[in-house]
C-alpha cells in the first residue's frame, strides 16, 4: 500500500522537487550504496573540483594581469602628463639661463629653484660640451671645419641647453659642431 507522498521500500530518495541526482548512488534492496558507486562519485567530485580550482587560479592570475596592467597604464599615463607640464617649463629656463648669461641680478635663484625642483623629479640637463655630436640628444645647428685631428664630429659651444625627463629626450640641445 501506498500513500501520498512517501516511496515505496528500496526505491531511490527523492530530492525537493521529486528528482534523484544524477550520478548519485542508488540504495538497493539492503540499503547500502555499492563501493564502485562511492568510488566513481569521489573521483567525479574531485575532477569537478579541481576544474573549479583551475578556473579560479585562471580567473585570479586575469584579474592580478589586469591589475598590473592599470597600474602600469596608469603610471604611464601620469609620467606622460607630467612630461608635457616640465616640456611647458623648458622656456622658462631658457630665460632664466638667458638672463643669467646677461647679468641681470637675483634670477640665479629662482633658476636653480625651479631647476632644482624639475631635477627631483627626473629632470636632467644634457652636458654635451667637448663630447662626440649625437643626434640623438643634439641638433647642430652650426658648423665649424675641423682640424683634421679627428673624424667625428665634436661639440664645441651649446647654444641651447636639451633635456632629458627619466631617460627620454625631450628636448634636444642646439649646439655648434666641429669636423
Amino acid at each position: 500500500m501506498t500513500t501520498t507522498g512517501s516511496t515505496p521500500e528500496g526505491a531511490d530518495t527523492p530530492t525537493p522537487h521529486g528528482e534523484v541526482p544524477s550520478g548519485a548512488p542508488t540504495n538497493s534492496d539492503t540499503g547500502d550504496a555499492a563501493p564502485d558507486d562511492i568510488t566513481s562519485l569521489v573521483d567525479t567530485v574531485s575532477r569537478e573540483r579541481d576544474e573549479f580550482k583551475d578556473i579560479a587560479l585562471r580567473v585570479q592570475a586575469d584579474f592580478e594581469n589586469y591589475r598590473k596592467r592599470v597600474a602600469q597604464q596608469l603610471t604611464d599615463e601620469v609620467d606622460r602628463g607630467t612630461a608635457k607640464l616640465v616640456e611647458s617649463l623648458l622656456p622658462v629656463l631658457d630665460a632664466c639661463e638667458a638672463a643669467a648669461a646677461h647679468g641681470v641680478q637675483g634670477i640665479e635663484q629662482v633658476w636653480s629653484a625651479l631647476l632644482g625642483a624639475l631635477q627631483k623629479q627626473g629632470l636632467e640637463a644634457l652636458d654635451l660640451a667637448d663630447k662626440p655630436f649625437d643626434p640623438t640628444t643634439a641638433e647642430a645647428v652650426v658648423h665649424e671645419p675641423g682640424d683634421g685631428t679627428t673624424t667625428e664630429p665634436l661639440v664645441v659651444e651649446v647654444l641651447r641647453t636639451g633635456y632629458r625627463w627619466k631617460g627620454r629626450v625631450v628636448r634636444a640641445a642646439m649646439v655648434k659642431v666641429r669636423g
